[in-house]
């Protein structure tokens, strides 16, 4: 009789332990697929901002003190007016996801030399949001009015001596998530024109693939 209960006792253990495997089995595998379906939404709501192509339509945009220009494909808009600084380029988002632009950073250092990238706090919030349409072009503009303004003297330089300098644009997707800094050179071109194009892209808000691997 004995036997029989330990039998009876070591076979419900039995069925506990396996119970419980299977459990963590389906809960590790229910996970998992969470996992994949958040990295899944992500994705489809991930913006990535690059300078336009060249064939891109020209766009027409206007300051908040009526200052009109016209920015053209992969063009970039840098020119002083009666003292004020004005700054565009025509942007294409890559990405699938809406491109919400936060702030700016003016990197007037040499381009040559590897830099990080500002810090978000230290980026300069827009006036009005600027919203960019996955797999669409749209643009991103500011100005330097001030002249006391610590950056105004070189920008102003940079202009006048028609010489390349860096714009840095924190961005994120439309919910305010996966933000990003990408660096845009502005150099200049022919007849006055200036012609903009992607350097750096950073991940803020999950790991950056440069801080893997080995460099070339």
């Amino acid at each position: 009789m004995r036997d029989w209960s330990t039998a009876a006792s070591l076979a419900t253990a039995l069925g506990t332990l396996v119970l419980a495997l299977a459990t963590f089995v389906a809960v590790r595998a229910a996970n998992r697929a969470a996992r994949v379906a958040e990295a899944s939404m992500l994705i489809g709501i991930r913006p990535l901002l690059m300078h336009s192509r060249l064939e891109d339509p020209d766009q027409k945009i206007m300051w908040g003190d009526e200052h009109w220009a016209k920015l053209s494909g992969a063009g970039a808009v840098v020119e002083e007016n009666e003292g004020n600084v004005y700054m565009a380029m025509s942007l294409r988002n890559s990405g699938s996801g809406i491109a919400v632009i936060h702030g700016w950073h003016l990197a007037l250092e040499d381009l040559h030399d590897r830099h990080p990238h500002a810090e978000p706090d230290a980026f300069r919030p827009q006036v009005r949001d600027l919203f960019i349409a996955g797999s669409d072009i749209g643009f991103w503009q500011a100005a330097i009015r001030d002249h006391d303004d610590p950056q105004y003297d070189g920008l102003l330089e940079a202009v006048r001596s028609s010489r390349v300098f860096a714009m840095e644009l924190l961005y994120s997707d439309h919910e305010g998530g996966q933000r990003m800094i990408g660096r845009f050179a502005l150099a200049p071109a022919s007849e006055g024109r200036w012609l903009c194009s992607v350097v750096n892209h950073w991940n803020l808000d999950r790991p950056d693939p440069r801080d893997s691997g080995p460099r070339a």
